[in-house]
């Protein structure tokens, strides 16, 4: 992952905020969006490219556009900056490759355990045959 070409890649929008706030929110578009086109970044290579859009895929448009925004200060700039943050936490939290499974085998006191569980499963289901026999 190329951080400085993804960064070149990103295009923002500043819209209108919502929520309280007086006149400030009706004059000022303080709120950023963030677009990111998944599919053809040129900062990613192909195998993160498709796990990115297996694990952000209900958060991918259909043209693969990733919409972030922010909204939680009255800057403009801050919004932005903090919108870049969660963005590059975002791709690095799901570019992660998933650890491979390690295949174990039970210990030796599971083994005993699961053996003496089942002798004593054993000897309850023979006392209850007939007493008479």
């Amino acid at each position: 992952m190329d951080e400085a070409q993804i960064t070149r890649e990103l295009s923002f929008k500043a819209v209108r905020s919502s929520g309280s706030g007086g006149q400030h929110v009706n004059k000022t578009s303080s709120k950023v969006e963030l677009y990111f086109n998944v599919e053809t970044s040129k900062g990613l290579l192909e195998e993160e490219k498709l796990r990115l859009q297996k694990k952000l895929a209900s958060r991918l448009t259909k043209d693969h556009l990733l919409i972030l925004h922010s909204e939680e200060s009255r800057s403009q700039h801050k919004n932005k900056i903090i919108v870049i943050e969660k963005f590059f936490d975002l791709l690095r939290e799901n570019i992660k490759k998933p650890k491979a499974r390690k295949k174990t085998k039970p210990g030796k006191a599971a083994k005993l355990k699961r053996l003496k569980a089942k002798k004593i499963n054993a000897e309850k289901k023979a006392r209850r045959g007939d007493p008479l026999k």
